[in-house]
């Protein structure tokens, strides 16, 4: 197994390609799009040029209902199998493959590239005044001057990089009812259903921010019935060593608000078995100041994007749960360039990750792919983030992700939604900071 792993980071590693040419703040929005990325498509054709996205809603969709998959006539192009991997190798995150290697009957169906990607206007807007206006603290782990948008459109190291990723557009606030479920090796799994509001205070032009928030989080457990009733209130802010994050629970069985020890870095996220530590949830968010972060260049590599198959009304968990790993057939994999990053644990620190590369998608900023190693330099965790268009607001985000244990052979899918009667909901006004708070937390846990 190790010697499996330790030739799949050879091969990718080797496939990593330089930094790409050097561009300044005035090729964006001309050769460059305004989060950055190149406009132009690859050499070959296979991925194409950027044109501003896709923001027409699909035919038949509802507000508020699931969204209907654009791209459900197409077939693979191929499929990368354990016979075939060499061959697509390069082209791979490591723990893609992975995860082709060492699960029975796993494979990933690559089909056409489309560049989705699309925000509204400020949003650009902010994004390329970044590019002027933006820069890292004088100890390199904060942003000062950012505004609205990505902070660095044309990153030049691996911490301006991850500030993307964190900062990106993620809309003004998310809505959404979902059900995770938690496997053993064997293939047994057990569900959790969770409510989750979030509001995204950086994004939104005009709001009275003087705490600086950066996200406001609020869940409520609603399945099994022995955790029912659980609430976690979560405040982080931009910059997380000036005011550094907050987190409040209820126990329904104490029926009382505590405030949370640490809930930072690799802190067990509840209720996930240890398969997901804080700095985990969204792929990565809060401090960066654990690891060194080096940008080691652009590649192109198949990761999974346009995932509309896999919440599609109709989907039932138990055909996405399956043994081992997320069924594939349900997922999507196409090209796309993406930046990675490689983070590597800085000498005195602890985490249970000793290194993590990143694969971030160039167009959105989104992680696409994470990948964990030990102490030991061992392959030990990948996780997918299933990467899918709103064009109703217009967003790109993971809808959905998969957690897997590479070495126990265990996993965690967390977002299902194809059998709730309302799918997430990424913009409105329904949310308001004062629904952020501890009393607000106590309030609705008397109820």
């Amino acid at each position: 197994m190790k010697r499996i792993l330790l030739a799949a980071s050879f091969l990718a590693s080797c496939a990593c390609a330089t930094l790409a040419a050097a561009q300044s703040a005035a090729d964006l929005g001309k050769t460059l799009t305004p989060f950055g990325a190149l406009k132009a498509g690859n050499a070959d054709g296979s991925i194409p040029a950027w044109t501003g996205g896709m923001t027409t809603l699909t035919p038949g969709y509802v507000p508020g209902g699931p969204r209907i998959d654009p791209f459900a006539s197409e077939k693979p192009l191929f499929s990368i199998t354990a016979q075939n991997v060499d061959q697509y190798a390069s082209k791979l995150a490591d723990g893609t493959v992975a995860m082709i290697r060492t699960l029975p009957g796993y494979h990933v169906d690559v089909y056409p590239t489309h560049r989705t990607f699309a925000a509204p206007q400020y949003i650009y807007d902010n994004a390329i005044a970044n590019a002027g206006r933006a820069h890292l603290s004088d100890n390199g782990l904060d942003v000062v001057g950012a505004q609205l948008s990505i902070p660095f459109p044309i990153p030049q190291n691996g911490n301006q990089a991850v500030w993307n990723h964190i900062l990106r557009w993620r809309g003004s606030q998310l809505q959404r009812t979902v059900e995770n479920a938690i496997t053993t090796p064997g293939g047994d799994y057990a569900l959790t259903r969770w409510h989750e509001q979030i509001m995204f205070p950086y994004n939104i032009p005009g709001i009275d921010n003087p705490q600086k928030w950066d996200s406001l989080f609020w869940q409520e457990v609603q399945e099994p019935p022995r955790i029912a009733g659980q609430l976690t209130l979560v405040v982080s802010h931009q910059d997380p060593f000036e005011q550094p994050r907050e987190a409040w629970t209820y126990n329904p069985g104490e029926r009382r608000v505590r405030r949370a020890p640490e809930i930072n870095y690799d802190t067990p996220v509840t209720n996930t078995d240890g398969l997901e530590t804080v700095d985990d949830y969204d792929m990565f968010n809060g401090a960066i100041d654990r690891y060194s972060w080096e940008l080691k260049g652009k590649k192109e590599i198949y990761i999974p994007y346009n995932t509309y198959k896999l919440q599609q009304p109709g989907v039932k968990y138990v055909d996405i749960v399956k043994p081992q790993a997320v069924n594939p057939d349900l997922i999507r994999f196409e090209l796309h360039r993406v930046w990675v990053v490689e983070a590597t644990l800085k000498p005195g620190f602890r985490h249970i990750y000793a290194r993590r590369t990143f694969y971030i998608d160039e167009d959105s900023w989104q992680i696409a792919i994470s990948d964990r190693y030990d102490s030991r330099g061992q392959l030990w965790r990948t996780a997918l983030a299933f990467i899918e268009q709103a064009p109703d607001v217009p967003l790109l985000t993971a809808d959905g992700y998969e957690f897997l244990d590479l070495i126990q052979h265990r996993y965690l899918v967390q977002g299902m939604h194809s059998e709730e009667s309302h799918a997430p909901t990424y913009n409105g006004t329904s949310l308001s900071p004062e629904d952020f708070t501890p009393d607000a937390l106590r309030r609705v846990g008397r109820r």
